[in-house]
């Protein structure tokens, strides 16, 4: 919350005057993101008038001066797409992360728990924008069979994104697409009991 934000912005201030060398370019274009992250992540509210400037000037930066860590501009470039999605700002959301995802995928290989996650994320966004067939076949036809391969059907993420599918088909609302739903769901309850304990909250 507060103390989170507070630590942002003290670790920008910390970094901002910095020599515009190469580690102190790189420190601040650090603190810029967890500034950032920091504004949209507190779990109260998402201060999008700065946390989506700050965080496109720390994806800009990594750009410019270092091209070559791709990894770290994806990292850069999904909190950014997960910012401007907490604002509603599905339809940019949508091109950064579909552009992570095919990059990921080229650089890790379709069986990533990175590249997983993120063509999930997309398939989660296209659900708020009531893409409920793009988003079953991303889900259902790509994604869900790649993750119980890789990373194993009771793995959170499969959880996630077998759920993402009981959502899809409940919105399509056809007879036999309801029937796979309800099998779905009941699976989940037990998968969740199981993996996280009847206590947990998911």
């Amino acid at each position: 919350g507060a103390v989170q934000i507070a630590l942002g912005w003290a670790c920008w201030k910390t970094y901002a005057g910095r020599p515009e060398t190469n580690l102190g370019l790189r420190h601040r274009c650090v603190g810029m993101e967890i500034l950032g992250k920091s504004l949209f992540g507190n779990g109260q509210s998402v201060d999008s008038a700065l946390a989506i400037p700050t965080l496109k000037a720390s994806l800009a930066m990594r750009r410019r001066y270092w091209p070559q860590d791709e990894s770290e501009i994806l990292n850069t470039q999904s909190n950014l797409a997960n910012c401007l999605d907490e604002a509603e700002r599905y339809d940019e959301s949508l091109v950064l992360q579909r552009e992570a995802y095919a990059r990921r995928v080229a650089l890790f290989g379709v069986s990533h728990e990175l590249s997983i996650l993120s063509g999930s994320n997309i398939g989660a966004t296209l659900l708020k924008v009531n893409k409920w067939d793009e988003a079953k076949t991303l889900l259902g036809d790509q994604l869900l069979p790649v993750a119980r391969q890789s990373l194993g059907s009771d793995h959170d993420l499969t959880l996630t994104i077998n759920l993402n599918i009981a959502i899809a088909l409940l919105y399509l609302n056809s007879g036999d697409g309801l029937l796979e739903a309800e099998t779905i769901l009941k699976d989940q309850v037990q998968r969740r009991r199981r993996v996280f304990g009847p206590a947990h909250p998911n």
